[in-house]
């Protein structure tokens, strides 16, 4: 059996990477010219700040360094986070969607925009939005019928954090 050095590297990185409580979610090796890049994105349920992106990415170039995973050649390192818009592939990454905007590819072929609102071990609960001014529905969508999800980015939504503050500011000050 081959194993390619996309999965090695994950067989060698991904308990560095669990240690220092993230997940490993990709692993790529890519040509840029005559020099490699090695592309390793990772996330957590609670996001991951910079300084836990550089923790990490200390710790995988020391790792690297001291085995012959990426051979003799020069390479580049690049360590971040999942796209705003990213690919939902994985339960945790359904959970880790709650409240957002999603745009599903179902089986049938149908397309859907939907805000999840819970996440299960079968499915979704949705908040389907209205169309022309009418109100929001709600959808139940088992795993089986999604065939593609993809966050969608959202400019003008307001947070509900954001509307919180914004009403104790104003209570505050008619007080």
């Amino acid at each position: 059996m081959s194993t390619t050095q996309s999965e090695r590297l994950r067989e060698l990185l991904e308990p560095l990477v669990a240690s220092q409580g993230l997940d490993l979610e990709e692993i790529a090796v890519d040509s840029v010219g005559r020099k490699r890049v090695l592309s390793v994105v990772v996330d957590s349920d609670t996001g991951a700040d910079l300084d836990r992106i550089a923790d990490v990415s200390r710790a995988l170039s020391a790792k690297l360094d001291e085995t012959d995973a990426m051979g003799e050649g020069e390479y580049t390192l690049e360590v971040g986070t999942p796209g705003a818009e990213r690919a939902l592939t994985e339960h945790r990454h359904y959970v880790r969607a709650v409240d957002r905007l999603v745009r599903f590819r179902l089986t049938g072929g149908d397309e859907l925009v939907a805000r999840i609102l819970t996440v299960d071990d079968e499915g979704l609960d949705l908040e389907v939005p209205g169309v022309k001014g009418r109100k929001a529905t709600a959808r139940r969508l088992p795993f089986g019928e999604i065939d593609t999800a993809r966050v969608q980015v959202e400019f003008n939504r307001k947070d509900k954090s954001d509307k919180h503050d914004n009403d104790e500011n104003e209570t505050e000050e008619e007080a």
